[in-house]
């Protein structure tokens, strides 16, 4: 699928900028479309209503796969715990298996925790004899794995059994199962390789997947490849030593810190956005427990020293959600990976945002490369 080249100034609000582009990047949104919607947001709530409203448009023309995207875009603004939200994501789910019935998509609950976690797998083209192993993704924060369907279509196209997950905290893990998050992403991983019998595979996690791939390669050797795209670290290591140390200091102040942080997701919607969206997916209910969450994906925790496997380090020059920075710290503690590769893509390239957002064909033919660069052995299905 030739996807959009480019990232666009559709909104003067960066974050809902970002999103416009992300849901143009991935293809299934018309760009007269994204246009239109910009110029009547102003609000999550305007957000909501518009994307709504075309996602009716769409349906009534029989634009199935676009009303899918845009009900995704809907879904992403609501309430978190509003009825609202679980009817916005239902009808999305729904609308998007109706739209994209005849992609042979592989539907499964696997078992976890006392329910289940969402998978979809997709078959090799040329079927699973020209399989050239199993890759597993699966996305970050706030994503849900239908979003990213063109990632996985790409990765299946290219010759590779591809097996998609929700993991705990993340879309209908969380959603319809009620899994709150857990950074121990080789538990969902484990699972996920016991149920499809998989004794070894590539692993591929996007956005904040990029730690959890890290994290789930260090403790499960069935993953054998790893690409972090883009790597985290550790939240911390963005900012000096003497700052890392007073950012200890305060969160021990758990009524100041709620209370500072209430004030500051009064003044600043999308923040207000973020912390809300954390503390959902971790079942909590203090903006506290949202700073506790992100100091939880720190370089103790991900026991980089572990990963043995082989490692691709996926970034963007001017990435504002995972910088740089956060990946050169990751490539020096890889101290006994098999080999570490490290891509960081530019403006020039048009790739220089979160996730390759604006030339994502870019990149996912340099990790499809990749993989096929280092395999260690002929991977079975």
């Amino acid at each position: 699928m030739d996807l959009p080249i480019g990232y666009h100034k559709f909104h003067k609000e960066k974050f809902f900028n970002y999103q416009l582009n992300r849901l143009h990047a991935l293809g299934f949104a018309r760009r007269a479309d994204i246009e239109r919607a910009a110029k009547q947001i102003k609000t999550r709530e305007d957000y909501v209503r518009v994307f709504k409203g075309l996602a009716g448009e769409a349906k009534v023309d029989g634009r199935l796969k676009n009303a899918a995207f845009y009900l995704r875009a809907a879904e992403f603004f609501c309430d978190h715990h509003s009825p609202e939200r679980n009817s916005i994501y239902r009808e999305f789910s729904d609308t998007f298996y109706e739209a994209f019935e005849n992609e042979n998509i592989g539907r499964h609950q696997i078992p976890y925790s006392g329910s289940y976690l969402p998978a979809m797998e997709l078959q090799p083209a040329g079927g699973s004899d020209e399989s050239k192993g199993t890759v597993l993704l699966f996305g970050g924060f706030d994503s849900l794995i239908e979003e990213f369907f063109v990632i996985w279509k790409f990765f299946a196209a290219a010759g590779y059994r591809v097996i998609t997950f929700e993991g705990p905290g993340q879309g209908g893990a969380r959603q319809l199962y009620g899994h709150p998050f857990d950074h121990d992403w080789e538990k969902p991983a484990a699972a996920v390789l016991d149920y499809f019998e998989i004794s070894q595979a590539a692993m591929i996690g996007i956005s904040m997947g990029g730690y959890w791939a890290i994290r789930a390669a260090a403790f499960e050797p069935r993953i054998k490849q790893v690409v972090s795209w883009s790597p985290v670290y550790d939240w911390m290591e963005q900012i000096p030593g003497f700052a890392q140390a007073l950012v200890r200091q305060m969160v021990k102040w758990k009524g100041m810190m709620n209370s500072t942080i209430r004030l500051r997701m009064r003044l600043f919607p999308i923040l207000d956005h973020a912390v809300r969206q954390a503390m959902y997916m971790a079942q909590k209910d203090q903006p506290i427990d949202v700073v506790h969450w992100l100091l939880g994906m720190n370089k103790h925790h991900l026991h980089s020293e572990r990963v043995t496997q082989d490692v691709f380090l996926v970034g963007g020059q001017n990435d504002a959600f995972q910088p740089v920075k956060l990946l050169h710290k990751q490539r020096d503690a890889l101290v006994n990976a098999r080999s570490v590769t490290t891509r960081i893509f530019t403006e020039r390239e048009k790739a220089d945002m979160h996730c390759q957002m604006g030339n994502l064909n870019l990149a996912m033919g340099e990790i499809a490369a990749w993989l096929q660069a280092t395999v260690p052995s002929k991977m079975p299905p």
